[in-house]
């Protein structure tokens, strides 16, 4: 394994969990290890204490009662018998101490006189019981003292001294049970680990491999990975991403098609006019007018469909692209009304406006009237003779709400969840007969969408069409 990819081992998903695995399959033996040992040695130390404070308790039980402790008498054989007895069972040694801490008896012959308890051992001529263990200095004491019944005081202490060797036989072979069965625990983790961490990483390499097969096209769809619910959840927002993104770009393909040809066709038409222009001598003055006029109208058509394309690129840059400021959407509406009023008394038909209260909003005033000025330019041009446009006003205290009704035309079923798509014509030769480049309900829905609102279509066929806008009248930026 090269060391680069080493590294990509130690920093995948794979490893975490076949480390995470480890931790929590091999710590906890270590744990329970020394709390087995630790158990053990109590335990262990507590029977043995047990067993001789019950027989020291005895022994000290007998010499307050059949001798005058300390004055023991030397030739007492009872005495030098029990206590040897005690220190050959345990291999330890036994003393009597007085209360001067002078040693009255032991059970092996000894020249020292004086023997100097420390501090948890001299606790002993206080009345208790007490038992000292260091495993590592090998040491088991225990000190029981010697009762005056008659006075409630203590004489003395019996003070058995042994090896704490009893613990590490029986230590050693559990320590070498622990251990076995560690190394058994620590090969069937790591086993079990290093299998499941590449199980549960597994649909994950799936997944890149669906993903990298539909990105070189290898494969047309993507493969759902239905292991795991986190994996099943990942494959359906893969495959919903990847059918936008093929969404988008037919999108974007069928945008450039449809520029190509709205671009094309103005220049094919004013081709086709200064060619017979061209191929005709002495041509009157009023059929060049004409031509040059037809010639000026398709040029005029070629900038309005630039300039609605530079519109739309300019919104496809986000909230960069408005200018917002506080201003009156009464006023914004009388202005716009003003100016298309005559549009529409050419069109026969009629135009009113009805604001309901005083609105003010924080809104990029040019392009919002542009928005507005295609809703109610389009509203006026499929309308129909006598007919009429109602724009309304109104506001709730978070937003406020333009209404665009007419009783013209109106708008097939099927179409209306296309109409705000760019170049989109519900009937291409009504539009082709009053103008326009495709693109103004694609530039008005931008424009709403920029300013963080929304705007629906309601119409019927024949009877009319009804747009609804509703803006926030506070801008915020995301």
């Amino acid at each position: 394994m090269k060391f680069s990819s080493f590294i990509q081992y130690l920093k995948s998903q794979k490893f975490l969990l076949f480390l995470l695995l480890i931790i929590f399959g091999i710590v906890p033996g270590f744990v329970l290890r020394a709390c087995v040992i630790t158990s053990y040695e109590h335990a262990a130390v507590l029977q043995r204490s047990d067993a001789v404070i019950a027989q020291m308790k005895i022994f000290s039980e007998y010499l307050t009662q059949e001798t005058q402790f300390p004055e023991i008498d030397p030739a007492d054989a009872v005495i030098s018998e029990e206590m040897e007895e005690i220190g050959a069972i345990y291999d330890a040694q036994v003393f009597l101490l007085d209360a001067d801490y002078q040693i009255v008896k032991a059970s092996f012959e000894t020249e020292q006189t004086e023997y100097i308890p420390d501090d948890e051992i001299a606790r002993a001529y206080t009345g208790e019981d007490i038992c000292e263990t260091d495993t590592k200095a090998d040491i088991f004491m225990i000190a029981v003292p010697v009762w005056n019944e008659n006075e409630d005081d203590t004489l003395g202490i019996v003070l058995f001294s042994a090896p704490a060797n009893f613990i590490q036989g029986g230590l050693w072979r559990l320590k070498r049970m622990v251990t076995l069965f560690q190394i058994g625990v620590a090969v069937i983790v790591l086993l079990v680990g290093y299998i499941l961490s590449g199980r549960m990483t597994r649909p994950f390499k799936k997944l890149t491999r669906s993903i990298q097969d539909v990105q070189e096209g290898y494969q047309s769809h993507f493969e759902p990975v239905e292991t795991f619910t986190e994996t099943t959840q990942l494959s359906e927002a893969c495959s919903d991403m990847l059918g936008r993104l093929k969404r988008l770009d037919d999108s974007r393909e069928e945008f450039v098609s449809n520029v190509s040809h709205e671009l094309k066709t103005p220049l094919t038409s004013m081709k086709v006019l200064a060619d017979s222009l061209v191929g005709q001598e002495n041509v009157p003055n009023e059929i060049y007018r004409d031509f040059m006029k037809d010639i000026a109208g398709e040029i005029d058509r070629e900038n309005s469909i630039i300039n609605d394309l530079l519109s739309l690129v300019s919104l496809n840059q986000g909230s960069e692209a408005l200018n917002i400021k506080e201003a009156s959407i009464n006023d914004m509406l009388d202005l716009l009304m003003k100016r298309l009023r005559p549009i529409a008394e050419q069109q026969q038909v009629e135009l009113l406006l009805e604001s309901f209260r005083p609105v003010t909003a924080e809104v990029d005033e040019g392009k919002l009237t542009l928005a507005f000025s295609n809703l109610i330019e389009n509203a006026i041009k499929y309308n129909r003779p006598e007919g009429y446009v109602h724009v309304t006003l109104n506001a709730d205290h978070e937003n406020f709400f333009l209404n665009v009704i007419d009783n013209g035309i109106g708008i097939p079923q099927e179409s209306q969840e296309h109409i705000f798509d760019r170049f989109y014509r519900v009937d291409k030769s009504h539009s082709r007969k009053i103008g326009g480049t495709g693109l103004g309900l694609a530039i008005t829905h931008s424009i709403v969408t920029l300013h963080h609102g929304a705007i629906r279509v309601h119409s019927e066929e024949g009877e009319g069409t009804t747009f609804t806008v509703r803006i926030p009248l506070e801008y915020y930026s995301e």
